[in-house]
């Protein structure tokens, strides 16, 4: 969530002047009076913070400037056309939804309860030292106030301390993995926490677990510790079915490409019951099991998807889905059986990525012969707009899957009559993407 943080010992008098500020600028005739205006507030903010600004936070912060003056921008024109201006109150709920507060009046209560002695300022104080893995300020704080381990955020998503240890759907500043994090989640379930409760992340809903939010994070994945708190907290009884026992985090996991959590789950008692999951997991026999020709399960084969992708109630589309996720993660056995039993080589998954995106990806050289031969298309594109050269291309230039080589992919794409045009858009310092122009005679830029 791009969220701005608020400085060490925030006033409401200083923010109510901002937001005088905010209007003066909203309805002045300087078209980069607004801009100016947030810049202005970023840099302050930065300076209380003493943050270094790193990409990541520079990229939250014109993030959440950016959404703050379009926000404004298309509220001075809405009111403009009606001859009005931009009033106080305007300004005000703008700065509130900057730093994730339904309204001025939540955000008021909040920097009010922050500069007393409450249990919002206690529950900040506790929100950073998960995320921090500050062990000892965390036990402090919760032996003073135990009922913080219940307690939520008074920010739009309502996540209790639990669901920081996911470091998803969270404000951006407090998305951390830290060493500990094990640990301090630990400590949270043995103080009470409420191991599946849901929150208002993501918009809300029954699959808002700490768990489902931990298996599509990339902090924790890149920290290594996602598989271990996947297995803390199953030990505190999370369901690894979900609470709605639909299966949504080990879809999840695999929806978002982590596969060790996704092996996790399944060895903590998730189930395999989809054709989705066993083909993305490999489980071959299950596959031969439940599929029974291009478009048709074996009756009783449940349809398992999270509700988020929004796939229909039609074994077809799940069989065209299991097809390409297979190639996702390199499942070359599972995809021979189910071209063997006529499943379209033109399956994609929701991302519009194809079995031969995904297996040109992943260098599947052999399968990728096959689907190219079944009359697979190479110049579909995906959700961003790469067709399949110039996706396996991102992937050397930017997400190399390891151990592949990519010439031989992209030569195999080009031969197959691949327009090597799209070759023209990558920055020249790869060597595989150089060679290719300097064969193809593609000039970059």
């Amino acid at each position: 969530m791009d969220t701005l943080p608020l400085p060490p010992h925030p006033s409401l008098d200083n923010y109510r002047k901002r937001a005088k500020e905010l209007v003066a600028a909203a309805n002045s005739p300087d078209d980069g009076a607004v801009r100016a205006w947030a810049s202005g507030w970023l840099a302050s903010l930065a300076r209380l913070l003493g943050v270094e600004i790193t990409p990541f936070v520079q990229g939250s912060f014109d993030r959440a400037v950016d959404r703050l003056e379009q926000g404004v921008r298309q509220r001075a024109a809405e009111l403009g056309a009606k001859g009005g201006r931009l009033s106080l109150a305007d300004a005000q709920f703008f700065i509130a939804r900057a730093h994730s507060f339904e309204s001025w009046a939540a955000f008021a209560r909040h920097v009010e309860g922050i500069t007393g002695n409450s249990a919002n300022r206690d529950f900040e104080a506790a929100a950073d030292a998960v995320v921090g893995g500050d062990l000892v300020a965390l036990k402090e704080l919760l032996s003073r106030r135990p009922e913080l381990i219940r307690a939520r955020s008074a920010r739009e998503h309502h996540v209790t301390l639990l669901h920081y240890v996911a470091a998803n759907g969270v404000e951006d500043f407090r998305q951390k993995t830290p060493p500990n994090a094990v640990d301090i989640t630990r400590l949270l379930l043995d103080a009470g926490a409420e191991v599946d409760a849901t929150a208002d992340t993501y918009g809300g809903g029954w699959w808002q677990t700490a768990m489902n939010l931990l298996v599509s994070s990339a902090h924790p994945a890149i920290a290594g510790l996602q598989s271990a708190l996947v297995e803390v907290l199953i030990d505190c009884g999370a369901a690894p079915n979900g609470v709605a026992d639909d299966g949504s985090p080990l879809m999840t996991a695999l929806a978002f490409g982590y596969e060790p959590a996704a092996e996790t789950l399944v060895r903590r008692g998730a189930r395999v019951d989809g054709i989705i999951a066993a083909a993305a997991l490999g489980h071959l026999e299950k596959v031969r099991d439940m599929l029974v020709d291009a478009t048709s399960l074996r009756p009783g084969v449940p349809l398992v998807a999270p509700r988020w992708l929004r796939l229909p109630d039609e074994p077809g589309v799940h069989i065209r889905f299991a097809l390409a996720w297979a190639c996702k993660f390199s499942r070359w056995r599972v995809a021979e059986l189910m071209l063997d039993r006529g499943v379209d080589p033109a399956s994609s998954d929701s991302d519009r990525m194809t079995a031969l995106h995904w297996a040109s990806a992943n260098g599947g050289l052999d399968l990728m012969d096959r689907l190219i031969r079944l009359g697979a298309p190479l110049e579909v594109e995906n959700v961003w707009q790469g067709t399949v050269l110039d996706s396996t291309a991102h992937f050397a230039a930017y997400m190399p899957v390891e151990g592949v080589d990519y010439l031989p992919v992209m030569e195999r794409l080009i031969d197959a009559g691949a327009n090597a045009g799209v070759l023209a858009s990558y920055p020249p310092g790869n060597a595989v993407i150089d060679e290719l122009r300097r064969r193809t005679g593609v000039r970059p830029g």
